[in-house]
């Protein structure tokens, strides 16, 4: 057995050391912090990398311990990362979810692609680039990551959704990128069309293939391998249908990243999705993690330095260009302004796949290897302060949401309800108002709930009733009432108390906690407080009495006493001249009175 000494400083044990030893430290402190540790691990490859302390390994050969002198040892792994990325959304996604998004994969993506890339080649042509110089820069650097968005971005929300079928066609366009780029460097454009051709046909083929034995033979394959009881059979199974996937795609030219899409998307229709994707997380954590490693080690903090203002413009200009072109087209395709900023705010950066394009391209000797390396330090940047973006689009979503929240004012109906509050209470109401052709707006000032209740068929408006000029912009003298569903008994008595205070014959309809919090509501000016506890109470009383076969009449004349007295309790606690009217849900109590 070999002792220490017998190890090489670049061993891969000692790489697996430092991975390891990073994952144990970035994921629970950053998870701490509550920050995502993308970022950590880029900044263990600026700091193990051969521009950081690996460089020093020569000189204190004790830091080989501690530091990757051998990015290339670690592509494959990185690359690995990647396949389960792609194939853990395929397990997310499902043929009828993925056919729904054609329209946002081959029409949004495509003009997404082309837009980007032939603005960023038009300001580089005008910068005095070659025109085969400036498309393959634009072609390049218009990519998006795949494997940092989908990592921060959740594919169920309208950002998300819109990110991942831009995503889905950046990665199907990839190969035929790479023909494009080698035709134009060999000036042989219809024989690399014929070949781009070819491959697309196969590539097809494969895929065709895939789907129909996939179809047939993976449900029973998971049904054997689930007989077994065998965790490890079943892990094993998942990831060689994973790798022959893969590299099906990736022996017919395309990209083997669409084999693991298909893969995912194959398994999700079965019924062990479930299982496979809680077993390949880890794993998929662990080698995204090595992929934003070798991102880190890429970046030489020294030509940064010294290039320092050229690199902060170009990456300035770049993700400007992303931004603009990705944003302009969501809004114009009917998505929020908020949704629209924040979606082109996060795939503004970069992609890994960039890094793949400008070596095609410096092959064909369309850029000088002095201007490949340059956009190889703008492209490790960019997904460095990824992360950064993320959240930074996420506040400027917000802030171009509530700049947009009064827009509609002008749109509605000159008497109308106004429900505040978007979440399950809000939507019946709403539901009923509709139903009844009750004229109304709904506003929240919850972006989710919000994005939520739009998604269930609502017209909801982003607006924060709680803020002291809102009042006035709500348009409130025309209101035939306002009621107020949200589940924050000190927020909604706050609010009851102002509204009733600028608008005295207003009827003002608010949600209680419990009867005490309904007679404060009553106190502060409400017209109606409905306990939300009350009914729900009773009606459970009357069920519980009933099965254990109480008779009906005496369960009734209970639970009308009951009620009674909360009515009472209303009445004094909210100092009111009457009962309040606390109507029953019951059917029996209904048919009784």
């Amino acid at each position: 057995m070999a002792g220490p000494a017998d190890l090489v400083p670049t061993s891969p044990l000692g790489d697996a050391l430092v991975i390891l030893g990073a994952a144990g430290i970035v994921i629970p402190l950053f998870a701490r912090w509550r920050i995502t540790p993308v970022i950590g691990f880029i900044l263990v490859g600026i700091l193990v990398g051969p521009f950081g302390l690996g460089g020093a390994v020569a000189d204190h050969p004790w830091l080989a311990w501690i530091t990757i002198s051998d990015p290339e040892r670690l592509v494959p792994f990185a690359d690995f990362g990647i396949v389960l990325l792609l194939f853990s959304v395929g397990l997310e996604l499902s043929f009828a979810r993925l056919w729904a998004m054609r329209q946002a994969v081959f029409n949004l993506g495509a003009k997404e692609l082309a837009g980007a890339a032939l603005l960023i080649a038009a300001v580089l042509l005008a910068l005095g680039n070659s025109l085969a110089t400036a498309l393959a820069l634009g072609l390049a650097l218009a990519l998006s990551s795949t494997a940092l968005v989908l990592r921060i971005a959740d594919t169920k929300t309208p950002v998300g959704r819109a990110a991942l079928g831009m995503l889905l066609f950046e990665d199907i366009a990839l190969i035929p990128i790479i023909f494009l780029l080698g035709a134009l460097g060999r000036g042989d454009a219809a024989g690399d069309l014929g070949a781009i051709v070819q491959t697309l046909m196969l590539g097809t083929l494969v895929v065709v293939v895939l789907l129909g034995a996939g179809r047939f033979l993976l449900p029973r394959l998971f049904d054997q391998a689930a007989r077994t009881k065998s965790p490890e059979l079943f892990l094993a199974v998942s990831l060689l249908v994973v790798l022959l996937a893969s590299l099906a795609t990736g022996a017919a030219g395309l990209s083997p990243i669409a084999g693991a899409l298909v893969a995912g998307l194959l398994i999700a229709e079965t019924d062990y999705h479930g299982e496979v994707e809680a077993m390949i997380a880890p794993f998929k954590g662990l080698a995204l993690g090595v992929f934003l490693i070798t991102v880190g080690m890429g970046l030489d903090l020294g030509v940064v330095w010294n290039r320092l203002g050229e690199v902060l413009l170009a990456t300035a200009l770049v993700l400007l260009a992303k931004a603009l072109v990705t944003g302009l087209l969501l809004h114009r395709s009917g998505a929020r302004a908020g949704t629209a900023t924040e979606a082109g705010i996060l795939l503004a950066s970069p992609s890994e796949t960039t890094l793949i394009v400008l070596g095609a391209a410096e092959a064909g000797k369309l850029i000088h290897p002095d201007a490949a390396q340059f956009w190889e330090i703008v492209t490790a940047l960019g997904l460095t302060i990824t992360p950064i973006l993320a959240i930074g689009g996420r506040w400027m979503g917000r802030r171009v949401d509530r700049a947009m929240e009064f827009e509609a004012d002008a749109a509605l109906a000159p008497a109308h309800a106004v429900v505040i509050g978007s979440g399950r209470v809000g939507q019946l109401v709403a539901e009923m108002l509709r139903r009844h052709g009750q004229p109304f707006e709904m506003i929240d000032a919850d972006i989710e709930a919000a994005s939520a209740a739009r998604a269930a068929g609502y017209a909801v408006r982003f607006a924060d009733a709680a803020r002291p000029d809102a009042l006035e912009r709500l348009g409130l003298d025309d209101a035939t009432a306002v009621i107020l569903t949200m589940d924050q008994p000190v927020g909604v008595l706050h609010l009851v108390r102002r509204l009733r205070s600028a608008h005295p014959g207003l009827p003002i309809i608010a949600r209680a906690r419990d009867a005490s919090h309904a007679a404060a509501l009553y106190r502060a000016g409400a017209s109606h407080a409905v306990p939300e506890t009350l009914e729900s109470s009773l009606q459970l009383s009357e069920a519980v009495l009933v099965d254990l076969g109480v008779p009906m009449g005496p369960v009734i004349a209970s639970i009308h006493e009951k009620r009674d007295e909360m009515r009472a309790q209303i009445m004094e606690e909210g100092e009111l001249e009457e009962k309040p009217s606390l109507r029953s849900t019951s059917l029996r109590d209904r048919s009784l009175s």
